[in-house]
């Protein structure tokens, strides 16, 4: 395991000892929070670019590096929370999709 599925495993074990729900919920409203974090990397966008006119330029193309970052987290949270085999299951995953997507270039 990498430190950073380490530290997934970390973070889904606080956010558990955290909620009250049933398992089921508690399943579902972490794939909902990809929702929440993906319309901050949108509002950060639209600020970076200054698309508000009522705020104007409010984020930097840092926030939306950082809002990108929260979207990987919590999609690899709720992935760790529907499977103890996460890591391996987004390896390969990722190995299919670049075998897909690449295979004329590897």
């Amino acid at each position: 395991m990498t430190d950073t599925w380490s530290t997934i495993d970390r973070l889904t074990d606080w956010i558990a000892a955290h909620h009250t729900l049933p398992p089921e919920q508690d399943v579902l409203l972490r794939v909902l929070k990809l929702s929440e974090e993906v319309g901050e990397v949108a509002e950060a966008v639209i600020g970076a670019t200054g698309q508000n006119p009522r705020k104007g330029a409010s984020h930097t193309w840092q926030d939306v590096e950082s809002e990108l970052c929260d979207v990987i987290i919590t999609a690899m949270v709720a992935l760790r929370t529907l499977t103890p085999d996460a890591p391996d299951v987004f390896a390969g995953h990722l190995r299919r999709v670049a075998e897909r997507s690449l295979e004329d270039r590897m």
